[in-house]
C-alpha cells in the first residue's frame, strides 16, 4: 500500500501517519530524514546536497526525486511507503508520478486531512498554554504564516491527484481514533 498524506501543519499527518505504519507494516519517507541520510552517508547524492544546503540553497527537484527513486526500491518499502511532506508543489507531483509509471509502483491514495484554519489555530494555542513543552511551531503567527504557505504550494497538487481520482478528504477536526478508522475505511477499496 503506497500512500501521500497531505495537511496543513498541526493537522495530525504525523500522528497518523505512526498508526498507519504500526498497522499496515508499511514505513514513512521523509525527504528531510532522507535528505539528512545521504549527507551521512557521504553518497554521491549527498555530497550534492551538502553542498547546495551549506551554500543555503534548496535542494532541487531532481535530487530529491534521485533519493525517493533509490529509497522506494529498497525492501523496507516492500509492504509499501507513506510519503509526507512530498510532493510540495505541482511539479513535484508530476515529476513523482512518472518516476513511479517507469518502476510501475502506483500511489493507491492520497489522503487529505482537511481542517478548519480558525479552530486548528486555537487549537495550537491551546496546546501551548498547557504544555510545559512548548514546540517551535506551537505559536499562533508561525502556524498561520505557515498554513498560508501549505495552501499556495499544496492546493495545485491537491487538484493534481483529485484530477487523478487517487484524492480523499478526511475531517481532520474530529478525535484521531476517528480520523483513523476513516482514513482505514478509505484504504479498503
Amino acid at each position: 500500500m503506497n500512500l501521500i498524506l497531505f495537511g496543513p501543519p498541526g493537522a495530525g499527518k504525523g500522528t497518523q501517519a505512526e498508526l498507519l505504519i504500526e498497522k499496515f507494516k508499511i514505513i514513512q519517507i521523509s525527504t528531510g530524514d532522507m535528505l539528512r541520510d545521504e549527507v551521512k552517508s557521504k553518497s554521491e547524492l549527498g555530497k550534492n546536497a551538502k553542498a547546495l544546503m551549506d551554500r543555503g540553497d534548496l535542494v532541487p527537484d531532481d535530487i530529491i526525486i534521485a533519493m525517493i527513486e533509490k529509497k522506494i526500491k529498497m525492501s523496507d518499502c516492500i509492504n509499501g511507503f507513506i510519503l509526507d511532506g512530498f510532493p510540495r508543489t505541482l511539479k513535484q507531483a508530476v515529476e513523482l508520478n512518472a518516476l513511479l509509471e517507469v518502476l510501475k509502483i502506483k500511489i493507491d491514495r492520497v489522503i487529505q486531512i482537511d481542517v478548519n484554519e480558525d479552530l486548528l489555530l486555537e487549537r495550537i494555542n491551546k496546546r501551548a498554554s498547557e504544555s510545559v513543552n512548548i514546540r517551535n511551531d506551537d505559536n499562533y503567527k508561525i502556524l498561520k504564516n505557515r498554513i498560508k504557505v501549505y495552501k499556495n504550494d499544496t492546493m495545485p497538487v491537491i487538484q493534481y491527484y483529485r484530477d487523478l481520482n487517487k484524492l480523499c478528504t478526511i475531517n481532520g477536526m474530529q478525535n484521531i481514533e476517528k480520523v483513523f478508522q476513516e482514513i482505514v475505511d478509505i484504504l479498503w477499496f
